[in-house]
C-alpha cells in the first residue's frame, strides 16, 4: 500500500511538472534561441544531478558503459529537445503537441516488441483513446499551415522520445540509474549547446527573469528531477501504463496556458479530459480476481 501511493505522487508530480514546463518554457523562449537554450537547460540539469551522484562516482564505469550512456544521450536528450525546438519552428504548437504526446502509444508498442510486455486488445484501445484525447485537448493547435518538415520532424521526435525510454528500461540492469540520466543529459546538452553555438548565436539571449526562471526551471524540474521520476516509474513497473499517464501532461499544459497566458479555454477541453480518464482506466484495469506475475525488476 505504501508502494502504492508512493507511485500515484510520482505520477502526479511528473505529469504536473512536465505540464506546467509548456507554459514556463514558452515565456523563456520569447528571449533565447530554442537550441541554445534546449541545450543549456539539459546540460545545467545534468551536471546539477552529477554533483549530487560524486560520492557514488564509481557506479558510473565509464569504460564498459559509454555506449549505453551515449546511445541514451542521442535518443532522449539530443534527438528529443533538438528535434522538438527546431520542428515548433515549422508546426502550431497544438498539432505538433498532439504528434508527440503518440509517444505512449509507441512505448505501449515498443515494449510489447522489446521488452515482452503484455498487449492486450483493451490495451491498445486504452492507448488510442487516449490519443484521440489529445487531438480533442489540442484541436484548437490545428489552425495554420501544415508543414511536411514539421510533421515528419514531430513524429520522429515521438518515435526517439519512445525508443529512448526503451532503451533505458531494457538497460536499466547493467548501469545505474541515475548516472544513466545525469550522463545522458550532460553529453546531449553539450551536443545540444555545441549546435546552438554554431547556428545561433549567444547575443540573441534576453539575460532577463522570464529567461533565468525558464532556465532555472528545467535544470532542476524539468530535466533531472522529471527524468529521474519518469525512468524510476518505468524502470519499476510496465511502460506502457505509467506512459499512458502522460496524456494528462498536454491537458495541464493547456490549462496553465489558459490560466497565466490567457490563451483560449474551449468545450474539447473537457472532452478530451473524458477521453484522457477512460484511457488511463482501460490501460491500468488488470480486473476483479486476476493476478499477473511480477516480471520486473523492483
Amino acid at each position: 500500500m505504501g508502494k502504492e501511493r508512493k507511485t500515484i505522487l510520482a505520477i502526479i508530480s511528473l505529469v504536473l511538472i512536465w505540464g506546467v514546463s509548456w507554459s514556463i518554457y514558452k515565456v523563456a523562449l520569447h528571449y533565447t534561441p530554442p537550441l541554445l537554450f534546449a541545450g543549456m537547460r539539459s546540460l545545467f540539469g545534468g551536471l546539477l544531478l552529477a554533483a549530487f551522484l560524486l560520492p557514488a562516482w564509481k557506479k558510473v564505469n565509464w569504460r564498459q558503459n559509454w555506449p549505453r550512456y551515449c546511445v541514451s544521450a542521442l535518443l532522449n536528450a539530443a534527438l528529443f529537445y533538438g528535434l522538438q525546438t527546431v520542428g515548433l519552428m515549422y508546426l502550431p504548437g497544438g498539432l505538433f503537441s498532439v504528434l508527440v504526446y503518440f509517444q505512449p502509444v509507441l512505448v505501449g508498442l515498443f515494449a510489447w516488441l522489446w521488452l515482452g510486455e503484455n498487449m492486450s486488445l483493451q490495451k491498445i484501445v486504452g492507448l488510442l483513446i487516449g490519443f484521440c484525447g489529445i487531438l480533442a485537448v489540442s484541436a484548437d493547435g490545428f489552425t495554420g499551415q501544415v508543414s511536411i518538415v514539421g510533421v515528419v520532424l514531430a513524429i520522429c521526435t515521438a518515435i526517439s522520445w519512445a525508443l529512448g525510454v526503451i532503451f533505458v528500461k531494457r538497460e536499466s540492469g547493467k548501469v545505474d540509474s541515475l548516472w544513466m540520466v545525469a550522463l545522458q543529459f550532460i553529453i546531449g546538452g553539450a551536443l545540444l549547446t555545441g549546435a546552438g553555438t554554431v547556428f545561433e548565436s549567444w547575443s540573441d539571449i534576453v539575460w532577463n527573469g522570464g529567461y533565468m526562471f525558464g532556465l532555472g526551471f528545467g535544470a532542476t524540474f524539468g530535466v533531472p528531477i522529471a527524468f529521474v521520476i519518469y525512468f524510476h516509474l518505468m524502470n519499476g513497473g510496465d511502460a506502457s501504463k505509467i506512459a499512458s499517464f502522460t496524456f494528462l501532461v498536454p491537458l495541464i499544459a493547456v490549462a496553465t496556458g489558459t490560466l497565466f497566458l490567457h490563451e483560449p479555454f474551449t468545450y474539447t477541453l473537457v472532452a478530451g479530459l473524458g477521453l484522457i480518464v477512460l484511457s488511463i482506466c482501460l490501460v491500468n484495469y488488470r480486473g476483479k480476481k486476476r493476478t499477473v506475475p511480477a516480471t520486473y525488476d523492483a
